[in-house]
């Protein structure tokens, strides 16, 4: 049996005498959206589906972070989608932090519960349920797929963490690492989403600077993560938003282990036109 959390403790409203003062930024090469700030009333209903909301926590901005929309669905029981994405070039990836449901693909269903993982195509004919006694919620990361001639769409796919090997990296007694749940060497995905785990006083040692665009949610613990030019305190429950070169590092104090969900867009030539 796992013994992972996965932070979903969002919604409510702060009372009336909480400070205003909050660690929510928006700057040119980073945004930090707090858990704090996530209530109900920046919640938003989308068309065909039922009993459900969703945190919209990012979305493609021409100048910043262009590739994916990230959003944390809360579907109440009986809810769910027969029709779940609106536009058929979009590929999903899915991660369960809360409560179960069942995705139909193709006329399969696959039951999910939380660390579970999803992985369904663009083009796919899906649906999803939440046919429990209690709330599901979940990530979900769209982004267009871009088709490559003579490369074939990737499969879907349906896992769990605890089915999933993590990989330490190098040089590092296996204090900092990755649980990738598709394959990086599979050349067909044009994006990964993976949890990033770092124990106490673990450290990603120097400022990453590269194509990539980033969201990072956190799913368990706290850390001090470098953005740019500045050091932010993040914990579970908040997400960052990296545009594409954006410095990046990371210091891991404790006093428990540091995880968080990672999406990178990967595998692809840049357009040289818009």
């Amino acid at each position: 049996m796992s013994n992972n959390s996965y932070f979903s403790n969002l919604g409510g409203l702060p009372p009336q005498t909480n400070l205003l003062s909050s660690k929510a930024v928006f700057t040119t090469s980073y945004a930090v959206i707090p858990g704090s700030v996530m209530s109900d009333i920046v919640t938003s209903l989308l068309p065909h589906w039922e009993k459900s909301r969703a945190w919209i926590i990012s979305r493609p901005l021409s100048g910043f972070a262009e590739t994916f929309s990230q959003y944390i669905m809360d579907v109440q029981p009986g809810g769910g989608s027969a029709r779940p994405e609106p536009d058929a070039r979009a590929q999903a990836a899915i991660f369960v932090v809360e409560g179960e449901m069942v995705i139909e693909l193709d006329g399969k269903p696959h039951a999910l519960r939380p660390g579970s993982f999803a992985y369904i195509p663009a083009g796919s004919a899906w649906q999803v349920w939440n046919s429990s006694g209690a709330a599901v919620r979940f990530h979900w990361v769209r982004k267009i797929y871009q088709v490559v001639d003579g490369i074939e769409k990737p499969p879907a796919i349906f896992s769990h963490e605890d089915e999933v090997e993590f990989a330490a990296m190098p040089d590092t007694d296996g204090k900092w690492g990755t649980t990738r749940f598709v394959d990086h060497n599979d050349i067909r995905h044009d994006m990964h989403f993976n949890i990033v785990t770092l124990q106490p006083g673990a450290v990603i040692p120097f400022m990453e600077t590269h194509i990539m665009e980033h969201g990072l949610y956190v799913l368990e613990g706290k850390a001090v993560y470098r953005l740019n030019q500045d050091w932010v305190e993040v914990e579970a429950g908040d997400y960052m938003w990296l545009r594409a070169f954006c410095p990046q590092a990371c210091y891991a104090g404790g006093p428990g282990r540091f995880r968080y969900l990672l999406y990178k867009d990967v595998n692809r030539h840049p357009a040289l036109s818009l």
